[in-house]
């Protein structure tokens, strides 16, 4: 979310971030990403936890279909390609209405990102699937009225706790955007005691669980959701 740059060591990492492109492989698909680290910094480069939840989603084989799904803070796109892909269903055609039963998927983050961000969902998603993925402004903490409460039935975060002043902001995103029936995934890194503080400070708030742990790239996801509800996906 934090247009910044970030320190995360050298070579070969160094390298990958501030390479332009970065491409992957997910439902059966070859992604390419367009990076820009020198003009936004963490906001243009692909962090191996978005990798890690993209591969997750797939491997648990969770139907997103005729979901409502959001992501925070977005970056290069690649977690809300993946999941519209992932959620791509049929057409349904009857005598009373027509149904898509592909996910909608709002895909967020400030505005200075969205740029580079809805150049590369238009670019990596097919054409039936563009009206599927929304890209949309959302600053934690601000741009909440532009938001239904309650109205998602995913919400997708990785890499997103790094900056300690911005944990109040996203606390209140997540609860503004969550209904009893909501689940939260955020995938992270756990680098820093603050890291664990905006865990301890979701805790207060949801009921949260770890559900996978990539021990090669030391990356966690957990899920959240309302009071005591552990609802699977």
């Amino acid at each position: 979310m934090a247009l910044v740059p970030y320190e995360e060591g050298g070579g070969w990492t160094a390298r990958q971030l501030h390479s332009p492109w970065a491409t992957f492989h997910f439902v059966s698909r070859t992604i390419r990403l367009q990076q820009d680290w020198r003009r936004l910094g963490v906001a243009a480069v692909v962090w191996d936890a978005a990798v890690v939840l993209c591969a997750y989603l797939e491997m648990e084989g969770i139907d997103l279909r005729d979901r409502s799904v959001i992501e925070l803070g977005a970056g290069t796109g690649l977690l809300g390609i993946v999941v519209t892909l992932l959620g791509k269903g049929f057409f349904v055609v009857s005598f009373k209405a027509n149904h898509n039963c592909s996910a909608r998927v709002t895909i967020t983050d400030r505005a200075a990102a969205l740029e580079l961000l809805e150049s590369n969902v238009q670019a990596n998603l097919p054409p039936e699937l563009h009206p599927r993925a929304v890209v949309k402004e959302l600053t934690w903490g601000k741009d909440l009225d532009n938001f239904s409460p309650g109205a998602f039935d995913l919400i997708l975060g990785a890499d997103i706790v790094y900056l300690e002043e911005t944990f109040a902001e996203l606390l209140q995103t997540l609860e503004h955007l969550c209904s009893e029936r909501t689940v939260i995934l955020l995938s992270c890194r756990i680098r820093y005691e603050r890291d664990l503080k905006f865990l301890k400070m979701l805790r207060e708030r949801f009921s949260v669980s770890e559900v996978h742990y990539d021990s090669s790239k030391d990356v966690h996801i957990y899920k959240a959701q309302r009071g005591s509800r552990k609802d699977d996906l």
